[in-house]
């Protein structure tokens, strides 16, 4: 009998928590009847309120960890979270692209950890090649703010929108609390507003809201589609309970 539900693969840091990272990865992918694989590129050292290390993975190991995966699986979508710098991540895409060519990549940017944990800069003529080559960009507020420091928010959108899909996310925004914002690559708009009152400030927030959106495009909902349902999952994470770590209803 075939197996029934997609893969889809997590490429992101073990958090031991399993309130980010690849494991709230997996979390949603599971919940949304897709079948998620996943690929380590760092081992951190934190719980839901404090972060204390971050261990990178050897590069020859995500090779390896990639390659066995696609010598079994049929992988269409792949979201990547923390990886060690934009030089590394431009050759894991690489690498996706080699084995597949079509291959929609969802990149979310965490380039600092909830708790204040600083992950890297790096040099923005590398990142300009690595959003010519994914599918969607979905960064927050206070990360997209940093992605291209001499430019404005309305110019770095713009500049990124002109080369991929960017999903903003809202929840670090200074007004509208909670509105996320889609720009296509085609030069589109869409807003989604929050529609849960009751939410409360989770760890790993940002990463489930990236991977739902990501399981729904593997689910072969169109990309407005799949955004405006991945926030009404994040939401009901964020709704979960009043603690730092949400449960996935």
């Amino acid at each position: 009998m075939p197996f029934k539900r997609p893969f889809i693969l997590t490429i992101a840091g073990f958090d031991p928590s399993n309130g980010a990272g690849l494991t709230a990865d997996i979390k949603t992918f599971e919940k949304l009847k897709c079948y998620g694989l996943s690929v380590c590129t760092a081992v951190t050292v934190q719980n839901d309120v404090d972060f204390k290390e971050c261990h990178w993975t050897n590069m020859d190991v995500i090779e390896s960890q990639i390659n066995i995966l696609f010598e079994r699986f049929e992988i269409k979508y792949v979201k990547i979270g923390i990886v060690e710098n934009w030089s590394v991540l431009n050759q894991i895409i690489d690498l996706l692209l080699e084995h597949n060519s079509n291959i929609k990549i969802i990149l979310d940017p965490i380039l600092k950890s909830s708790s204040n944990f600083e992950f890297h800069k790096d040099d923005v003529a590398e990142f300009d090649k690595i959003i010519a080559k994914i599918y969607l960009l979905t960064p927050n507020h206070l990360e997209i703010e940093n992605l291209y420091a001499e430019k404005s928010i309305k110019e770095t959108i713009s500049h990124i929108q002109s080369k991929t899909n960017l999903f903003l996310k809202g929840g670090h925004r200074s007004e509208k609390v909670g509105t996320d914002e889609l720009f296509t690559k085609e030069g589109k708009q869409f807003v989604f507003k929050p529609k849960s009152t009751k939410i409360s400030e989770k760890h790993g927030s940002g990463c489930v809201l990236s991977s739902a959106i990501s399981s729904y495009l593997t689910l072969e909902f169109p990309l407005v589609k799949a955004c405006y349902k991945g926030k009404k999952y994040a939401e009901r994470f964020l709704s979960s309970n009043k603690s730092k770590l949400g449960y996935h209803l």
